[in-house]
Order: C-alpha cells, then structure tokens, then sequence
C-alpha cells in the first residue's frame, strides 16, 4: 500500500483490514478464511455503538489479496512480532502511517474458517489528527453463502453503503501517473 493521502480512509483501510481475519494476523502462515458471507462487528472506544454489523462476502481470492496488502503494509513496519499458540494470536507491531508512528497490540482467539474476536490497541505518536490511542474490538463469524447478485470483495456496511475492497485495494496498488 501506498502512503495513504486520506488519513480516514487509510484508518478505514487499515480497520476493514484488521477485521478481515487479524490482517491474517499480519500474514501469518494460517488457514484461510471459509468462502462465503461474514459478519464483521466492530467497536471502538469513543465511536458511537449501534453501526450493526458489516457484512464481507469472501472467497480464497479475497484473502489472497488482503494478505498481499497486509505484506505491502508491512513494509512500513519496524517491528513485527506474531506468535501463535493454540487458538491464540498475539500481534505486537510498529509501522509508519503518515508522519506518525504507530505501535499495535492485538490479541486474536477463535477458529479462522468460522468466527473469531479480536482487541486491538493501537497508540499513535505524534497523536494523528488529535488521536493518541485507539481501541477495538472485532467479533467476525461466517453466516453462508455470499447473497444473490454479491461478488468476492463485495462489503455492505449499515445503511446501505457498499463498495468492493478487493477492487479498492487494487485501485491502491496501481501506479500513479
């Protein structure tokens, strides 16, 4: 991934990222998600509650693709220290986002291929845009099938709003001119 030029896109990016699967625990050699529809909830300290879930409809391709963007990202990155034990994964990681650092701790526990929960807590120095220390949580399960008329990539988030990640973060991959 390129350095992001929209901050709140690339919090989005990153989030949406994190969500789907721990960024595979930031590529850790682990099984894949199950193809079909998840539903991904999340919640962040000091953002308001009730936004409802997000739905991701998936296939071996989308994680493909999130997992070479999660390495692209990781190329910003200092520090990266995975370990895995049982159904636990712990992330401790430090990366650049902007002219800010950013030190992650999550903490992610549940069977991959069909729900899982995730605590991050990320501290930004300098604070980016007025924020020093983020905290999430994310609960994702698989619900079945992707929806008629759904593609892989495809997120429907609360109210309606979709777009394609997959398609999105090939857009971000692209060459500028």
């Amino acid at each position: 991934m390129a350095c992001p030029r929209n901050t709140p896109r690339a919090l989005f990016l990153m989030a949406t990222l994190i969500a789907g699967l721990g960024t595979q625990a930031l590529a850790l050699d682990m099984p894949k998600r199950k193809s079909g529809l998840w539903e991904i909830t999340t919640n962040m300290e000091g953002m308001p509650k009730g936004m409802g879930p997000i739905q991701h409809c998936i296939d071996q391709n989308s994680d493909n693709l999130m997992q070479k963007s999660v390495e692209e990202f990781k190329q910003q990155c200092s520090a990266t220290d995975i370990k895995q034990q049982g159904d636990k994964i712990t992330v401790h990681s430090v990366c650049k986002l902007e002219s800010t650092t950013t030190t992650m701790d999550a903490v992610f526990t549940g069977a991959f291929d069909s729900a899982y929960r995730g605590d991050i807590k990320t501290r930004f120095n300098p604070p980016l845009h007025g924020m020093a220390e983020s905290k999430m949580s994310i609960t994702a399960k698989w619900v079945g099938a992707c929806k008629p008329g759904q593609k892989p990539g495809d997120i429907v988030m609360p109210g309606k709003a979709n777009f394609n990640l997959d398609d999105a973060m090939k857009k971000q991959n692209e060459p500028k001119r």
